[in-house]
């Protein structure tokens, strides 16, 4: 057992610690060259969600010479145990503390995880700054989306690895083992690798892209949880990056250039899943599902797998919900589905390049009410560029014409009640996007924002809900910070920070203070619009696509122009590798 039964019994979810998973793998760890830990910065259950689990898990653990074992976050409540009995963090595979480990491998899916970075590693006994671990302390690398602005945490990580792990990750593992005890001279020889940055031999970095991705590895070895995840389905990765171009949308750009999987290579792969996993529901994973080229095949052959196999599109476009696509998804019908025109006006939609008209959003939506949906949620964002008043009004007057659309259909003007859930995020500009030069608006303003669309909405039909805007000034802070930032996350760790993405744990007057301790402005990083010959701290990192191209978009926006999606015109973005 990894921990005192006396101490698991004292917390809320016991199974979070345990291990023991089926899919889990047991290795002889003394008979391994390289023990790897896989980190993740949150709870067990949403890090058991993500889909890069299963794929980076068992690509290192395919490998005869490395161990590749797992770590999680623990709950506020299983922190305290472990300091109050003197516990250090261990893997779920060995039990063996994370101070032991070669490498430990940080997924930085989102900003508001660093401090639990910071938390993962002092709850090992492990120090802090690179300066601080000698040879016998492990590597401590990351990886993830986040990674496309690394300066804030090069303070305390020892490299980054940028991109796809299927594309180098390998080369990383082989150049430790050949460079075992010499902590340095691994770090010097990665330095040149594609992918990889190490902060303290700064360089120019290319995104490390798999030369086919249908050759590209694909896990054997399917992890099930001990207890129920955020996404508890089989995940099935059908393509990689987008087509659409939406200029507020990180993944759209980093995961450039957009590459599709054949149906019979998925087919195959979901079959062996399904087998594996004893799920009865597969989600199509990608930007847009919708877009996938081959999709009538794709699912045609994912009914043919047995007769309770439904389909999970999470990332569904309003525009491409059609009756065909209706009939093959039929097992959503319990949950409702989710549509995101992201602004309210045809203007704002061409400003963030959503190409999506108000006759698409609600002919979607009749169709889904047609099928027999009667519950659809909309998302929205809040202090977008070049949003005005009429923006916020234009976003109830759109629930409102869904409504109108739902008691437009006979068999609904007497019969069930319809239930349109309205979510608004506040806007964030991240790196390498066009918004990367905007300003973000600023707390008071999304607050303003958010009690004038509250107000508006009068129809009971509809629930709005909206996000934290003193959580998305942290973020955006983060997301564009440099180096100097690293020093507020370590003095927002001091000060108690930990699960800043958790809306109950999140305080901003921590933040605020550990920006001032670190002689930092939050506003600096936030409120100021980028000039376009800026040196940004994230340039360094190359993703693909051109600064000028993004420049480019930026101006258009400026004008409310719209870009075509990339299966209509290619706009050399500069991500060249497309197979759409």
């Amino acid at each position: 057992m990894n921990y005192p039964h006396s101490v698991l019994m004292r917390v809320q979810k016991p199974a979070r610690y345990t291990g023991g998973e089926t899919g889990a793998v047991m290795k002889d760890k003394n008979a391994v060259d390289a023990r790897f830990c896989l980190c993740f910065p949150d709870v067990y259950e949403v890090g058991m969600s993500w889909s890069g689990l299963d794929v980076l898990y068992s690509l290192l653990n395919a490998r005869g010479d490395v161990y590749c074992e797992r770590a999680f976050a623990p709950w506020t409540d299983m922190e305290a145990l472990m300091k109050e009995n003197g516990l250090k963090l261990v893997t779920l595979e060995t039990g063996n503390p994370l101070s032991v480990m070669d490498i430990l491998g940080f997924s930085l899916n989102h900003e508001l995880s660093y401090t639990n970075v910071l938390n993962m590693l002092d709850l090992s006994g492990i120090p802090l700054l690179p300066a601080e671990r000698g040879d016998d302390w492990p590597v401590i690398c990351a990886g993830g989306p986040a990674t496309c602005n690394p300066e804030p945490l090069a303070d305390f990580v020892d490299f980054f690895y940028i991109g796809e792990a299927e594309a180098g990750l390998d080369a990383v593992l082989d150049a430790y083992i050949a460079n075992k005890n010499g902590k340095e001279r691994f770090l010097a020889e990665i330095s040149a690798l594609p992918g990889v940055y190490v902060p303290r031999h700064f360089k120019t970095v290319k995104k490390a892209v798999p030369d086919n991705l249908d050759t590209a590895f694909l896990p054997e070895n399917f992890l099930v949880p001990n207890l129920g995840s955020v996404h508890d389905r089989a995940a099935l990765e059908i393509f990689r990056g987008c087509i659409r171009g939406c200029r507020f949308c990180q993944a759209g750009y980093i995961y450039r250039p957009c590459r599709e999987r054949p149906p019979e290579l998925l087919l195959n792969h979901a079959k062996h899943m399904l087998a594996c996993t004893g799920y009865d529901e597969i989600s199509l994973l990608s930007l847009s599902t919708g877009d996938y080229s081959r999709f009538a095949e794709l699912s045609s052959g994912a009914m043919e797998l047995g007769e309770n196999i439904s389909l999970s599109l999470p990332s569904l476009r309003v525009d491409a919900f059609s009756l065909e696509l209706m009939g093959r998804i039929a097992g959503e019908r319990k949950s409702g589905l989710t549509f995101a025109p992201e602004a309210g006006s045809q203007r704002l939609r061409d400003i963030i390049n959503k190409n999506l008209t108000e006759e698409e959003i609600l002919e979607g939506c009749r169709l889904a009410f047609l099928g027999g949906w009667t519950r659809v949620k909309l998302y929205f964002m809040i202090g977008l560029p070049f949003e005005t008043d009429e923006d916020i009004t234009a976003i109830a007057e759109l629930a409102d014409k869904v409504v109108d659309v739902f008691y437009n259909i006979p068999k609904y003007q007497r019969g069930k009640g319809l239930q349109v859930n309205l979510s608004a995020s506040c806007f964030v500009p991240k790196p390498h996007t066009p918004f990367q030069f905007a300003a973000q608006a600023s707390i008071e303003e999304l607050t303003e924002k958010q009690r004038m669309l509250k107000r508006l909405i009068r129809s009971k039909h509809i629930k709005f809900s909206y996000h934290n805007a003193d959580a998305s000034i942290v973020e955006g802070a983060l997301a564009r910070g440099d180096r100097r930032t690293g020093q507020a996350i370590l003095q927002a760790f001091k000060l108690g920070a930990r699960f800043d993405g958790w809306s109950e744990m999140f305080n901003y007057d921590i933040w605020h203070e550990a920006f001032d301790k670190a002689g930092l402005s939050m506003d600096y990083y936030c409120q100021r619009e980028r000039a376009y010959d800026e040196i940004l701290p994230w340039d360094h990192v190359q993703t693909g696509v051109d600064k000028h191209f993004l420049i480019s978009e930026m101006e258009r926006a400026r004008k409310g122009l719209a870009t075509p999606n990339c299966r209509d015109a290619c706009s050399n973005c500069g991500a060249a590798g497309c197979s759409i």
